[in-house]
């Protein structure tokens, strides 16, 4: 698909990540209607350029592709199957779901819309907002590699695509991805932890190692958020466990012991459970502080 076809775009869902693709795709020229749940954050679309929905299933009525970016799985079920979306989507529509959500969940998904004719890709995305404003989103598709070649500038203005496998392939390499990340951030709280008990600087530390082994992107961006102790989300650590939690569920369906994640996912139930859950996922170093009776050291 090319914009000079001026393809239609409905966008379901933009929070924190779907208004700056919605923005992306408004910036390369494709016609966007756009509708969320709470719909002041779809109005703020409109100075941009975006139709305003009031219903999903009048901003899918007359769209080409339909992209969806909920918080999970449920979410997207009923918006989807009980708000009207399947039943109003025209013949030869693509659904998109860049939402993060359960294999199995999305394969469903898949299996039910194309019963009804209509294609299907689950596309989670890395990057956070960050990667989401700039266009430059790691983009995991499964699904039928013709339907995804055919999305190819739809993709492009939002970051890099891979066609990762089948139904299902993308939401099970954004959990592997969310597995890394999860992990790394829990690495470099506790080296965070270790360096400053040893009486270094943790800005220094996160200066001194970059460009090593250690480099990475959430050194970078978490490891400055560390650093800097500021935890507004980006990434909610509700969602992070959510993810978690979906990779639990896969590994026991696989019959696979994944000690580090298990060990990851304790820590981001605790730190949720302790009213947490809409703090970004670099302040895991908050529990970490916790546990270790830092907390007063710190204010």
């Amino acid at each position: 698909m090319t914009t000079t076809t001026k393809t239609r775009v409905a966008f379901l869902g933009t929070g924190l990540m779907g208004a700056p693709m919605a923005r992306r795709l408004l910036g390369a020229g494709f016609p966007v209607t756009a509708w969320n749940r709470d719909i002041s954050k779809a109005e703020a679309l409109v100075g941009s350029g975006a139709t305003l929905a009031r219903t999903a299933a009048e901003a899918v009525s007359d769209a080409d592709v339909v992209i969806t970016m909920l918080s999970d799985g449920q979410a997207v079920g009923d918006v989807l199957f009980s708000a009207g979306v399947a039943d109003a989507l025209t013949p030869g529509a693509v659904v998109v779901d860049m939402s993060s959500i359960a294999p199995p969940i999305a394969k469903d998904h898949s299996a039910k819309l194309s019963d009804r004719g209509i294609a299907h890709v689950d596309a989670p995305v890395s990057g956070g907002v960050v990667g989401a404003e700039a266009g430059t989103l790691a983009i995991m598709a499964g699904g039928e590699a013709s339907v995804i070649s055919h999305l190819t500038d739809v993709f492009a203005a939002l970051g890099r695509v891979t066609h990762v496998g089948p139904s299902g392939a993308g939401q099970i390499c954004k959990l592997a991805n969310q597995q890394i990340v999860a992990i790394t951030i829990g690495a470099i709280a506790e080296a965070m932890m270790l360096v400053e008990a040893g009486g270094a600087s943790r800005e220094k530390f996160r200066e001194a190692i970059r460009g090593g082994f250690a480099e990475s992107r959430i050194l970078d961006l978490h490891g400055a958020r560390m650093v800097e102790r500021r935890f507004e989300p980006g990434g909610p650590s509700r969602l992070q466990l959510k993810d978690l939690n979906a990779v639990a569920a896969m590994a026991a369906e696989f019959s696979l012991d994944l000690p580090l994640t298990a060990d990851i996912r304790r820590a981001f139930e605790a730190f949720v459970a302790d009213g947490n859950g809409d703090t970004d996922h670099s302040a895991l170093l908050l529990h970490l502080e916790k546990i270790n009776h830092r907390e007063e050291d710190r204010k």
